[in-house]
């Protein structure tokens, strides 16, 4: 287990989690902002830079499961993504959709956050979202994230608008004030 919430925990991905990762990222609106339809070798793709990034970074995208039924709900975590030419650490998630509107993202993406900051010893945590992605720009926003910029990048069929959102660990402010 990587972190716990009330009513979560996070723990690395694993092969047994290939159907429930399935589920999450062949739902078409689930990943709707890819705008990609994911196949069987996709999600494995995925799956494999998961294992990949735990052994480079110690961290990536994580299960998210229900305490109460041991259920893997989504999948949220910490990745390194290119920005600017620069990499930058950036918390994303992904939920099935029947778990939507239950306040697991904002709790989980939280959890994130805070592992960042008090594990990684992180001072800044930035969220990549595409602009037509109100929900996550919700999730933000109720995170205390601010908007810093608007960029264009490539995915899978061409360019598209995102927001770069961030925040930082008022802790480590406060110190250096």
């Amino acid at each position: 287990m990587i972190c716990k919430t009330k009513r979560l925990y996070l723990r690395e991905l694993e092969q047994d989690d290939f159907r429930d990762l399935a589920e999450i990222l062949q739902d078409p609106e689930v990943v709707y902002a890819y705008e990609h339809h994911f196949s069987d070798n996709d999600v494995q793709e995925w799956l494999d830079r998961q294992f990949m990034r735990y052994a480079k970074y110690g961290y990536g995208l994580w299960a998210i499961v229900l305490q109460t039924t041991g259920e893997m709900i989504g999948q949220a975590g910490l990745t390194m993504q290119p920005y600017q030419n620069q990499d930058i650490l950036e918390v994303g998630y992904l939920l099935k959709k029947r778990f939507w509107h239950n306040g697991y993202a904002l709790e989980a993406v939280h959890e994130c956050i805070q592992y960042a900051f008090h594990t990684l010893n992180q001072n800044k945590v930035y969220a990549i979202i595409k602009a037509d992605n109100e929900p996550s720009i919700q999730v933000a926003k109720r995170l205390g994230m601010k908007k810093e910029d608007e960029f264009i990048t490539q995915y899978y069929h061409g360019d598209m608008l995102h927001y770069l959102f961030s925040c930082e660990n008022k802790i480590e402010e406060e110190r250096l004030s």
